[in-house]
């Protein structure tokens, strides 16, 4: 039986979500997803400081020390044996009576976490994917990684009836992200990403990758972009956890560049792949 960290305990996995668990109800909480690489969780200290960003954002108490959550999820590794794929972890406001405001008496937060294998995905990486493009209906807040995906679910549904890896989401003509990732466009020889604002999430592998390009003297414009430069730019590519850089060669029917992952884009994934190789105690 796998284990899970629930309220800051490692046990065996079984049912334990209260019906009126404010994450279940109202999708009152937050969670963050994080990569394993070789037995070890990637840049989880930037990770956990997102995850306490996004409790203050929405004034949730943590359950416990961002030092003591890192411990308990390396623990939750290790106890589950993982050796490749993902960290799911979700706070919400705890079990309370069915109000809309915050619960009037002291309601301790729910934690939950759990692992889950993933194998990497290195060939859709080398060999590039398609997108479409769709309306950004979100609230006004994503740069807070909440429990509130409704939106993304229905946009990321679209890209897989379209046989697509991502929906590239914009307000208007302006590109924000996509629904479970960040975008880049590559136009000249310079990066374009739209700003770490209230419209999109600051990814970690998006800062990683700011991180990288400057270390490869590439240079990066943290500005808007229109879905008419999306689509006449050199190249595309996504970021997430786990996902990883993939490039993307056809948004909708529109063909990006040449069609096939561009250098720029290729330049970046080897230097994120060496990243993991290089701090990982177990190199690939």
């Amino acid at each position: 039986m796998s284990k899970i960290l629930y309220n800051n305990q490692i046990i065996g996995r079984k049912n334990m979500i209260d019906i009126e668990d404010r994450g279940y109800q109202f999708g009152d909480g937050i969670y963050e997803v994080i990569g394993v690489y070789n037995g070890t969780p990637l840049m989880l200290d930037d990770h956990m400081e997102r995850l306490a960003r996004s409790a203050k954002e929405v004034r949730l108490t943590l359950p416990s020390t961002i030092n003591e959550l890192k411990n308990k999820l390396v623990q939750l590794v290790a106890a589950n044996d993982l050796n490749e794929g993902i960290i799911y972890m979700q706070i919400t406001r705890g079990t309370a009576a069915r109000w809309h405001e915050f619960p009037k008496n002291e309601v301790p937060p729910v934690t939950i976490a759990y692992t889950r294998a993933e194998e990497r995905m290195t060939a859709v990486e080398d060999q590039g994917a398609a997108a479409v493009l769709a309306e950004d209906i979100r609230w006004l807040r994503c740069d807070i990684k909440t429990l509130n995906l409704l939106p993304n679910v229905l946009a990321k549904q679209k890209a897989v009836e379209h046989q697509a890896i991502e929906a590239i989401l914009h307000r208007g003509n302006t590109v924000t992200e996509a629904s479970a990732s960040n975008v880049f466009i590559v136009k000249n020889g310079e990066l374009y990403t739209h700003p770490a604002n209230n419209f999109i999430l600051n990814g970690i592998t998006r800062k990683k990758v700011l991180q990288l390009s400057k270390g490869l003297n590439l240079k990066v414009n943290e500005t808007t972009y229109s879905v008419d430069d999306l689509l006449k730019a050199d190249e595309v590519f996504i970021t997430a956890t786990k996902l990883d850089i993939v490039p993307i060669l056809k948004i909708d029917d529109q063909i990006i560049g040449s069609g096939v992952p561009g250098e720029i884009t290729k330049q970046i994934l080897q230097a994120f792949r060496s990243l993991y190789e290089r701090d990982n105690p177990n190199r690939v």
